[in-house]
């Protein structure tokens, strides 16, 4: 993220055939991290899921893990992070399934942040949840009462029974790392007695209202360029909650913004019911069927190149030579900077 769009990773300059224009760009990390290289993610990955959509309201649930177990996670965060996006999406569906509660299956699209707006270490999923499910025999599509999805509080007893017996069996079997496992068995066995809060908001409009919710969840990060007020040798300021902002140490601002770079590998955005793979060709259709949706047209925009999707956001064409706006433009590639190769 350090060398993202400068020098050290190379890039090209456009040259115009007309006027002589010219414009260096160098290349994005496209790391996942990167606050910089998401948009045109973000813009490819909803393109792709609005065929897997259906066209119902939405509830938005966010689950969050105890502060007294974010030590564990820190120290295991792999592990954790897998458990609580699991147990998150595996109340939702028990509480769905069962007949005195929807007894249907719900559609789940479940995203992982780490983070509050000072950068501390804040585990929690956001979960965008169908107002209704799909019933067992597959021929009727039942909705969710107006503006009530589950009781809170009987998410947060199962939500806290599922995370509980799930870090019990795992320092049972000696796969979460702890300096002191019987002080650890201690700190998890306490959280049984108390109540774990899941924060459930009221439903918002269909799948056009979707699309433009889960933007600004999927691909967020923990501090994007804009909240950055100054910076300084000894200071970095951003901006946190309601006006205010937050001075820490260059050193401090590094270390909180590292604790929210995810393990290689890991799977931040998780669908379950309805919207996971095995059921996009199966249980899915039927449900869109049902509720008279319109066949899935499969967006050519998400297979475009970059500069094209890139116009179709922004209304700017990269192609074409913004002093003269005749000519097109000629690329000529500029290789990374010798002295500090790309990672």
């Amino acid at each position: 993220m350090a060398v993202c769009r400068t020098p050290a990773l190379g890039g090209h300059v456009d040259v115009c055939s007309g006027c002589g224009f010219a414009r260096p760009a160098y290349h994005s990390c496209r790391n996942r991290h990167c606050p910089k290289c998401q948009n045109l993610a973000q813009a490819r990955w909803i393109d792709q899921r609005m065929k897997r959509v259906v066209n119902v309201d939405y509830f938005h649930v966010v689950f969050t893990l105890p502060a007294a177990l974010r030590p564990i996670a820190l120290a295991n965060r792999r592990r954790v992070f897998a458990l609580l996006m699991r147990a998150a999406a595996q109340t939702l569906l028990t509480l769905g399934r069962d007949p005195k509660r929807l007894g249907a299956e719900l559609g789940i699209t479940a995203v992982l942040h780490t983070w509050t707006r000072a950068l501390e270490f804040h585990p929690h999923v956001h979960c965008i949840v169908t107002a209704g499910g799909l019933t067992a025999d597959r021929r009727r599509w039942r909705p969710a009462r107006q503006r009530y999805l589950f009781p809170v509080k009987v998410l947060g007893a199962l939500f806290r029974g599922k995370v509980l017996a799930g870090l019990q069996q795992s320092l049972a079997l000696g796969e979460l790392s702890s300096p002191d496992p019987t002080a650890t068995r201690r700190a998890i066995g306490a959280l049984h007695a108390t109540p774990w809060h899941v924060y459930v908001k009221r439903p918002f409009g269909g799948a056009n209202r979707l699309f433009q919710y889960l933007g600004r969840y999927t691909h967020r990060v923990g501090l994007s360029n804009q909240r950055l007020v100054s910076i300084t040798d000894d200071t970095v300021t951003f901006r946190t909650k309601d006006g205010r902002t937050l001075t820490l140490s260059p050193e401090e601002f590094l270390r909180r913004l590292l604790l929210h770079v995810l393990p290689g590998g890991f799977v931040k955005i998780r669908h379950s019911g309805l919207f996971a793979s095995r059921q996009v060709s199966t249980a899915l259709p039927i449900a869109q069927r049902l509720l008279a949706d319109r066949p899935p047209i499969e967006d050519p925009e998400s297979r475009s190149s970059w500069t094209t999707l890139f116009q179709r956001l922004t209304g700017i064409d990269l192609t074409r030579c913004p002093r003269c706006e005749q000519s097109t433009l000629h690329r000529c590639v500029l290789f990374p900077h010798a002295g500090r190769p790309p990672p």
